[in-house]
């Protein structure tokens, strides 16, 4: 027993991989949370110096045992074989989509992906390497294979989508996209790798912000991308080694600490994020609410099958009025903060479409006035009244 470690035990549930998986205890002293490897190098083995001739670790752009440790929970986690961090979501959702772009290849994603997802799409890859690409709602399978085409290289899915959280068939897409040798990769952050796990549906490589829920804290920045051994670390060497987007020590350590209470907190903001979309439904200042747990989601069969009751505390919803009594119903908010990003323990407003036309709204595929709110760790009624008074305080704008 005295050299049992944690991968020779059976891991039944998701909490027990965030406590346990690559917390090497016999070779890190036996301290229960292992220690923080802040250093750039590692000494290659010589016949004198006694390092392993088997030992991986060189420089920490290439890798590191802290981030080591990240990544093994992770890809527990998503029931992949391997995982890569990165520091920060955009680097890793950059890494896995040029993993399958070349020269004037073509990509097909739903309109309502990641802002920043989409200018690195329409702009970075289309006007330095001629990367063309079709954006579809996500919904229907045959518009999908209807925007195939034969420089097609990979189907980028976001499920439930941003802003007004959209879900995606991944399974069905992930076959078609077999049939024709396509590559698919998926942002899985809002599902998290708790209630979904896109790999086990043939998608090829899943992307997270790990600044999300995974960190929780709301003081790290991080990505990460899991998917096929061999694929992984292609892009460990390629992507993140050659273009030096490799997550640091400390923040790896900070991310392991966030996995370890990520089931506990993700069940409480999924808990008072269903309070509070019910509640959105029932005021006359919102038009629609954009959240997976409430019955009128319109595709409430796919919440079934891939999100299986996990709900977090990200809610969309349309501002039924002007946007400028949008604006005045978030700047009034007292408890819910202005500002971006979300996963964190405090709760936050942002604006999806708010100040757009209809016609600039449609063109990335939601209505105007959507406003997005992560409800976080607070008491929920405290929340609950807080926008309460903001909607009263909107009302009087004119």
């Amino acid at each position: 027993m005295a050299n049992l470690k944690p991968q020779d035990l059976q891991y039944k549930t998701k909490s027990d991989i965030v406590t346990h998986v690559g917390d090497e205890y016999a070779e890190f002293m036996g301290a229960i949370v292992p220690p923080i490897f802040q250093n750039s190098l590692f000494l290659k083995p010589t016949p004198y110096n006694g390092i392993p001739e088997d030992n991986e670790f060189v420089y920490t752009r290439v890798n590191n045992p802290t981030i080591d440790i990240a990544e093994r929970k992770i890809a527990a986690l998503e029931c992949a074989e391997a995982a890569a961090c990165f520091s920060s979501g955009m680097g890793a959702i950059s890494a896995a989509i040029m993993h399958f772009v070349k020269k004037d290849c073509h990509i097909i994603a739903p309109h309502t992906i990641y802002g920043p997802t989409r200018t690195f799409i329409t702009k970075y890859l289309a006007e330095k390497f001629g990367v063309t690409h079709t954006f579809v709602h996500g919904s229907d399978l045959e518009e999908i294979k209807a925007a195939i085409r034969p420089e097609t290289t990979l189907i980028y899915l976001e499920s439930p989508s941003s802003l007004v959280l959209y879900m995606q068939d991944i399974e069905e897409i992930a076959k078609i996209a077999k049939e024709h040798g396509i590559g698919t990769a998926i942002d899985n952050t809002y599902a998290t790798p708790l209630h979904q796990n896109p790999y086990t549906y043939g998608i090829d490589l899943v992307c997270h912000t790990a600044s999300k829920y995974m960190g929780g804290h709301s003081d790290i920045v991080a990505g990460v991308v899991a998917g096929s051994k061999e694929m992984i670390e292609q892009i460990a060497h390629e992507e993140r080694e050659l273009l030096g987007s490799c997550m640091d020590p400390h923040q790896a350590w900070l991310l392991i600490r966030g996995l370890r209470t990520m089931p506990v907190r993700v069940k409480a903001h999924g808990e008072s994020g269903l309070k509070v979309a019910k509640w959105l439904e029932q005021q006359p200042c919102v038009k629609q609410v954009f959240y997976p747990g409430l019955d009128s989601h319109p595709q409430k069969e796919l919440v079934d099958k891939y999100l299986k009751g996990g709900l977090n505390g990200l809610i969309g919803f349309v501002y039924d009025g002007t946007a400028e009594q949008a604006r005045e119903f978030m700047y009034s908010l007292k408890m819910f903060q202005y500002g971006v990003s979300w996963g964190g323990f405090e709760s936050l407003v942002a604006p999806g479409s708010v100040g757009l036309t209809d016609e600039e709204a449609a063109a990335i595929g939601m209505p105007a006035n959507v406003i997005r709110i992560h409800v976080g760790l607070e008491d929920v009624d405290t929340l609950i009244a807080d926008l309460a008074q903001a909607f009263e305080a909107s009302k009087k704008v004119k």
